[in-house]
């Protein structure tokens, strides 16, 4: 039995209504937007007989689903906690900005495998009708991407705007590409493009993709160093060393932290989790912290990041979140 005390505290940050909740308005009118541009575009490149407006066509009807996804998580995200799901549904912006990201590779395989194929046998494209189908998805998808403009520092919305900024330099590819084809008379400029255009989407696509795996899996996000986030914790007054640190993506705008703070002069208090708290949101952006509060002093047996509590019950493994076999209380005291 050891002789060190164990106590906990949680410090909770109230949670509102997520920031993408506000752009529902913006996915409304992108996704009508575009899904009619879709129509059109698609019916000229058939017309054209232009793979570069059928390979956009096909590259905005999956953001047109992209964006219905990323709105439907947004919505999701405004669910509030149950007994199931005790986060709400936050997570669901994070597998639908990795599902955007997704969904983007498919169609660039598809634009790939077509544009394989029309350079092995050309055929000849109407450049102008191509040229001024293209010119509209200029405009339509700068409009959309204007809407998203402002949500930049969330991953979901993000990944929205990234789809509409990436149609709209990929309409304007098309454009110059069929003045190259006027000028030059080479139909192979048009499948050539299509591939420079999926070229463009996977450069815009990697980043969302690795990031939103990353957030999938629990990782770090990525504007936050773990390090610094236990040095600040270190610095408070009485606090001899920290473990058992953990910080995760709840959604693609929320981040927790789960931490054991070593304080052998005793349990600090309510205003000292609630200054923890304060620093750990205005810092770094973790809005949502639980504290445990270990009471003992750091001895020579404790190794790197090992916590002496591990240690109170061998037949189990890892950290007891519960009560101890000499105290069966509770170890987390929540206010």
């Amino acid at each position: 039995m050891h002789a060190h005390h164990h106590s906990a505290g949680h410090h909770h940050h109230g949670h509102g209504h997520a920031p993408q909740a506000g752009y529902g308005r913006a996915f409304a009118i992108g996704i009508v937007l575009n899904l009619g541009f879709v129509v059109i575009e698609a019916g000229y490149g058939f017309w054209a007989d232009s793979m570069a407006l059928l390979s956009d066509a096909g590259h905005n009807l999956s953001d047109v689903l992209g964006l219905a996804i990323a709105w439907g998580a947004a919505l999701l995200a405004r669910r509030g906690p149950t007994e199931r799901f005790t986060y709400g549904l936050r997570s669901s912006s994070i597998l639908a900005a990795l599902f955007n990201a997704l969904l983007l590779l498919v169609a660039v395989g598809g634009i790939v495998w077509e544009s394989v194929q029309r350079l092995i046998e050309p055929s000849p494209v109407a450049a102008v009708t191509m040229m001024i189908v293209a010119g509209i998805g200029i405009l339509v998808n700068g409009f959309t991407a204007f809407l998203f403009m402002g949500g930049q520092h969330d991953l979901n919305i993000r990944g929205a705007f990234l789809h509409m900024v990436a149609d709209a330099a990929v309409s304007l590819g098309v454009v110059l590409g069929g003045l190259a084809i006027l000028w030059t008379g080479a139909d192979w400029i048009d499948p050539v493009l299509s591939l420079v255009i999926a070229a463009v989407i996977v450069w815009g696509t990697w980043s969302l993709l690795k990031q939103s795996l990353t957030l999938s899996l629990h990782g770090v996000p990525r504007n936050i160093a773990v390090p610094d986030v236990r040095k600040a914790l270190e610095r408070m007054p009485g606090v001899a060393c920290v473990h058992h640190l953990h910080v995760w993506a709840v959604s693609t705008t929320e981040t927790a932290l789960t931490a054991h703070l070593v304080m052998p002069d005793g349990h600090p208090g309510d205003r000292f989790l609630a200054e923890a708290q304060r620093e750990l949101k205005e810092h770094f952006g973790i809005g949502h912290a639980t504290l445990q509060i270990e009471i003992h002093r750091p001895g020579p047996h404790e190794h790197g990041s090992e916590c002496p509590l591990d240690h109170h019950d061998h037949a189990h493994e890892g950290h007891n979140h519960g009560g101890h076999p000499h105290d069966p209380g509770p170890s987390h005291l929540s206010p």
